[in-house]
């Protein structure tokens, strides 16, 4: 009972004294080891090392020039993404056997890698003429062998195809059996009045060219916050280099020696101070440009923020007007996720600097 007091009692001293004396800290205090320490003595001493966070000043002088990119949307993308959108809310209808341009659904199976999946793909996808071969003329029921080695133009498309990790797949190369299950091919969707209430149910597109304008406006929306994030990339990156003060390094390996579930050696601790020397020297920058000119961040903005980053996702699937209820509930839910809370909190933070 004694020890847990006096556990409470250096607790509230310890803050207390950091509050009193306006203390920025890094890191939680570690107390010092006394061999001699006893606990039946009639008064106690105890010793805490403190990292103390670096005072420096920042150079925003208009004389140091980054490069921001502007990306603007072609005509080759906007077509592309015209034919995406027929294609998406085209007629399906079944075909008796797979010609170069019908969707095929199979499974995909290699008992020694444990590969059972069932997958859809366009056969044009393929890549050679080889591959493509193979599965024009096949009939639901046919087993086609494939090989994995650039069996796809992406792999990133035959990882998902097969379902294996990311970490094997570039050096995937093995033979698959497909079981060819339905054979299907996409009529497109007429450009007309009927797929433009679908896309737009607020009536905002009527005609091709307002269709196209509107995709060329939400693509640069996109490219916009993919510049954004160069932009401060490239302002981070000059701001470590360009920004001097020292660190406790030797205070601050300590700390994460212990700081975790489980205990770090000293080789451990350097080596994940190392890793993070340079995010924590953003967090201090970034902290001081916040407060130097009176930057705060309210939650109502985080959810506006979360909620034009969800619908610019779900543009991308077609739905170019979800209803604020539906963002709402997405936002609410993704903010719940800490992890995800932080990361939109520190583009918020980013995009306010």
């Amino acid at each position: 009972v004694m020890i847990d007091e006096v556990n409470k009692l250096l607790q509230d001293s310890l803050n207390k004294f950091i509050t009193e004396e306006k203390l920025d800290i890094l890191g939680n205090p570690l107390p010092r080891i006394q061999d001699d320490f006893n606990w039946d003595a009639e008064t106690f001493s105890f010793e805490f090392e403190l990292g103390l966070a670096p005072e420096f000043e920042i150079d925003l002088s208009a004389k140091n020039k980054i490069k921001q990119y502007n990306i603007v949307a072609t005509e080759e993308l906007i077509d592309e993404e015209v034919k995406n959108i027929q294609t998406r809310y085209g007629k399906m209808s079944s075909l008796d056997e797979a010609t170069e341009h019908s969707n095929v659904t199979g499974t995909f199976v290699n008992e020694e890698k444990e590969i059972n999946k069932k997958s859809t793909f366009l056969v044009n996808d393929l890549k050679g003429k080889k591959n493509e071969k193979k599965v024009i003329g096949a009939k639901v029921g046919d087993v086609i062998e494939l090989g994995t080695k650039k069996l796809f133009e992406d792999d990133h498309k035959l990882q998902h195809i097969l379902g294996v990790e990311h970490d094997v797949i570039h050096d995937l190369d093995i033979n698959v059996s497909l079981t060819v299950e339905e054979i299907t091919k996409t009529d497109p969707a007429d450009l007309d009045k009927e797929l433009f209430d679908k896309l737009f149910a607020d009536g905002s597109v009527n005609t091709v060219t307002e269709l196209r304008e509107k995709i060329k406006e939400d693509a640069e929306k996109q490219f916009l916050q993919q510049g954004d994030q160069q932009l401060l990339n490239a302002v981070q990156e000059y701001l470590i280099e360009n920004t001097k003060f020292d660190l406790p390094a030797e205070f601050l390996q300590k700390w994460l020696a212990t700081a975790g579930e489980k205990a770090l050696t000293s080789e451990e601790a350097a080596a994940e101070y190392e890793k993070s020397e340079k995010g924590l020297r953003y967090q201090l920058i970034e902290s001081k440009l916040m407060k130097d000119n009176d930057i705060k961040l309210e939650y109502q903005e985080l959810v506006d923020y979360a909620k034009g980053f969800i619908r610019t996702q779900m543009a991308q699937f077609g739905n170019m007007n979800p209803e604020e209820k539906e963002l709402d509930d997405i936002a609410g839910r993704i903010l719940q996720n800490q992890e995800e809370a932080q990361k939109l909190q520190g583009q918020l933070i980013s995009q306010k600097l």
